[in-house]
């Protein structure tokens, strides 16, 4: 592999590179390509600047805030038959913001809009589940219910990081604090 190769490698990527005589590769460097690269440098940093800043302006303003595995549910209607998804993974990874009157659910804590959010004034039920051992370890699970009948699982392998939520949630959404872990198809 020669030497032009192997810049190639490593390369940024706006940079042109062109065969010459003797078929070796060599970067063509113009001030033109320079001022482009460097513009959109510039411009990168100023976004990752401004996803920085938002993360801290959350942390800062935020009642809590933190990764859970969030699953969503709707409440079966009237007569509808229980659907058994105990065998369905379908947890991810969220960033979750209490903040004010809402819950925000952030793909990532550095993205700038969250995915979902629900006012607490919309939360009936805030629960505490039975936690489960899986192969990833101990899930710590509750789940949070709102007027509309959207049901929001969560889980984390900190039975810390759930009592916060719990209590955090119950204190915001003005519930009666029931902290008896219920049963649930995880188990």
């Amino acid at each position: 592999m020669g030497a032009a190769s192997m810049l190639n490698m490593f390369s940024v990527p706006g940079l042109p590179w062109r065969s010459g005589k003797d078929d070796q590769e060599k970067a063509e460097l113009t001030a033109e390509s320079l001022r482009s690269e460097i513009a959109a440098l510039e411009e990168r940093e100023a976004h990752f600047k401004a996803r920085l800043e938002h993360v801290d302006e959350i942390l800062r303003s935020a009642r809590l805030a933190g990764y859970l595995h969030i699953r969503t549910r709707w409440t079966a209607l009237p007569g509808e038959p229980p659907i058994d998804d105990t065998d369905v993974d379908d947890w991810l990874p969220r960033f979750v913001v209490l903040q004010g009157s809402c819950i925000f659910f952030y793909l990532l804590s550095t993205d700038l809009s969250p995915q979902d959010s629900t006012l607490l004034s919309d939360v009936v039920e805030v629960i505490p589940l039975s936690s489960s051992i899986h192969e990833d370890g101990q899930r710590f699970i509750f789940h949070v219910l709102t007027r509309q009948g959207l049901r929001f699982e969560c889980w984390s392998s900190s039975k810390s990081q759930v009592d916060s939520w719990l209590k955090a949630l119950m204190e915001d959404c003005k519930l009666e604090s029931d902290t008896t872990p219920r049963k649930t198809s995880e188990s």
